[in-house]
């Protein structure tokens, strides 16, 4: 393929590769033989947006329909845009290199409140109305999917569909609709109403919102015959039979994660009540060990990768570990071949197997453990007691490791200075935990690196109705924990607060924050989040420009009566189950993981997963 784009543009910017495609595996359509053209658009840069693995699924699943070509798009950096805008080169795709306009959808995958300024300015970079009501026949029909697709309000003048689910189950019969409709001659207003068929499809123009005098919603309402007052996600219930590459796209330079990804399963049994993905994503839905065996064969003769990586939401909770981590090492080591392994609940086997896969160069060891009292750990759900944490560290001291990162939330529901307290109390009990080791033991002084970062109430948790703690709170809380660690082995970092406070109000926002982010946008609000193109101060401005405040958003309390944004989505667990939830949180009570026993969240009305396996 050759480069459309002028390689004096590519010699002046960093990291060409990002814009030139020809990676390996990448599929070569002729676009002239296709009747439909999707674009698969990720909000970031091109290194962040190819560690994706719902890309990887996505663009070989709608590539192996001969009637489609699915072709990637990224937000370009800051100095390829700047060249862009200068030389009239609209938005283009990675694979032909042609206009964003050309084509027949720009699907955007939603995985981070931070990245929709990056939308709106994809859109406008390729020459596409911003507002869906302005957009023409001649236009991409633009969609929304992932995980903030949730909460859709923020961008729901911008978008003309949104997908609540997971994508293989309708995406072909969208995509034949939407054929018969262009082949009838149809309209795509007309083809919009046929979606009206699909429960997982949400068309925000086809709904009404009212607004009492306080802020608060007064009505939300269908305003069309068809169109459902509530919502549903849809999901895989077969993960051992659903679409999966056997091959992934190989970046030629270096991106975020350059290795096989191998999905366990999905959903999670744990239930942390601060933890959006933990309840949008139910059931626990399990791909059998011989299944990842042969995908991990295919996928590794596919690419070249020298690393498999192993993802879930928790990864040590896939009931066939042992066997699938033997079945790789055993299968691999011999080729040199590494095994990643995420952040796991630290166990002899999971140690032991460690032990196997870093034999050269021991990394440090993870722990989440979130709070630093065993009460706040009840309050959030965590389901980790200090006990575990410190024999888990035991363990791993013995095991021949001396760094240890740490993972804490500052703002949690209920906090106190004693719990702040207690993150500093922890780490230093780990540190006297090295230090109880003979001396023969422990040649180097250890490591511990606590962070925490800043509690965000995110839609569809218990925490939903709670009020997030202001960027300045976030701070004064930061300052206790740090000056409360007084050993020199402990390392203390916190994250961005005014980065996390604005999450809060995008996060729980309806559609009245759309004009904030086109205000913010037009000020030059793009990567936001990124620390260093962060401009806190243009969003103040515009909240202020658009006379909407964001503390009604991020920092007050709602009631149980209150109509939230997103009501009008079901993603399984019912509302009744998320109120419970949060009383027993008020009491310190702890709900058991999922196969302990049955919670009745809402999750078994899916027909599938973990609800029929356990139960």
């Amino acid at each position: 393929m050759k480069n459309k784009i002028p390689d004096e543009i590519l010699l002046q910017v960093e990291k060409p590769g990002r814009y030139t495609g020809n990676e390996i595996n990448m599929v070569i359509k002729d676009p002239k033989q296709v009747d439909i053209r999707f674009g698969f658009c990720f909000p970031d840069v091109y290194e962040v947006g190819m560690s994706h693995l719902g890309l990887q699924i996505l663009y070989f699943f709608l590539n192996r329909r001969e009637d489609t070509y699915c072709e990637r798009f990224f937000a370009p950096w800051t100095d390829m845009d700047a060249m862009m805008r200068e030389r009239e080169i609209p938005l283009f795709s990675i694979e032909t290199q042609d206009s964003a306009k050309e084509f027949d959808f720009l699907a955007f995958t939603l995985q981070y409140e931070m990245s929709y300024t990056n939308i709106l300015n994809m859109l406008d970079l390729g020459g596409v109305p911003l507002y869906a009501k302005d957009r023409k026949e001649s236009d991409p029909l633009v969609i929304c999917g992932g995980s903030c697709a949730y909460n859709p309000e923020p961008l729901a003048d911008f978008v003309d569909f949104f997908y609540l689910g997971e994508g293989e189950v309708l995406y072909d019969d969208i995509l034949e609709l939407y054929k018969q409709n262009k082949k009838n001659g149809g309209t795509k207003a007309e083809f919009l109403e046929k979606l009206l068929d699909f429960d997982s499809i949400y068309i925000p123009k086809y709904y009404d919102v009212t607004y009492k005098k306080n802020g608060e919603i007064a009505s939300f309402t269908p305003n069309h015959l068809k169109a459902r007052k509530v919502l549903k996600k849809t999901i895989v219930t077969d993960m051992d039979h659903v679409f999966y590459p056997e091959k992934q796209l190989v970046p030629l330079i270096d991106v975020v994660h350059d290795r096989v990804t191998l999905e366990l399963f999905r959903g999670c049994i744990r239930g942390c009540r601060f933890c959006q993905a933990g309840f949008v994503y139910r059931p626990v839905r399990e791909k059998t060990a011989e299944t990842l065996l042969k995908q991990a064969r295919n996928l590794v003769e596919a690419s070249g990768h020298e690393e498999i990586s192993l993802i879930s939401l928790s990864t040590s909770d896939y009931t066939c570990f042992p066997q699938l981590a033997n079945g790789l090492l055993d299968e691999f080591s011999k080729d040199s071949i590494n095994i990643s392994l995420p952040s796991l609940r630290i166990d002899a086997f999971s140690l032991d197997l460690m032990q196997k896969v870093q034999e050269v160069r021991k990394s440090s060891l993870t722990f989440a453990p979130e709070a630093g009292t065993q009460r706040l750990r009840d309050v959030i759900n965590k389901n980790l007691s200090e006990e575990e944490i410190l024999r888990g560290s035991a363990l791993a001291f013995e095991g021949g490791w001396n760094r240890v990162k740490l993972y804490f939330m500052i703002g949690l529901p209920t906090e106190t200075e004693e719990d702040l307290i207690g993150i500093a109390t922890l780490s230093e009990k780990i540190v006297e935990t090295y230090y109880k080791l003979s001396k023969e033991k422990r040649p180097r002084p250890v490591q511990v690196v606590a962070s925490s970062s800043c509690f965000v109430p995110k839609p569809f948790t218990p925490f939903q109705w709670d009020a997030q703690d202001t960027h300045m709170e976030f701070l004064e809380k930061a300052k206790i924990v740090k000056k409360h660690i007084t050993k020199k082995q402990i390392k203390y970092n916190y994250h961005e607060a005014k980065l996390s406070s604005l999450e809060g109000a995008l996060a729980r926002g309806d559609r009245r924050i759309g004009k904030v982010l086109h205000r913010a946008w037009e000020l030059g609000c793009v990567f936001d989040g990124w620390s260093d193109l962060f401009d806190y101060n243009k969003w103040m401005q515009a909240f202020e420009d658009t006379g909407i405040d964001p503390a009604f958003y991020a920092n007050r309390e709602r009631s149980y009566d209150e109509i939230l944004p997103w009501d009008h989505i079901s993603v399984g667990v019912t509302k009744a189950f998320l109120m419970q939830e949060r009383e027993k949180a008020l009491k310190a009570q702890v709900t058991p993981n999922c196969r302990q026993d049955c919670s009745h969240c809402g999750a078994k009305s899916f027909g599938g997963g973990i609800c029929y396996d356990y139960n």
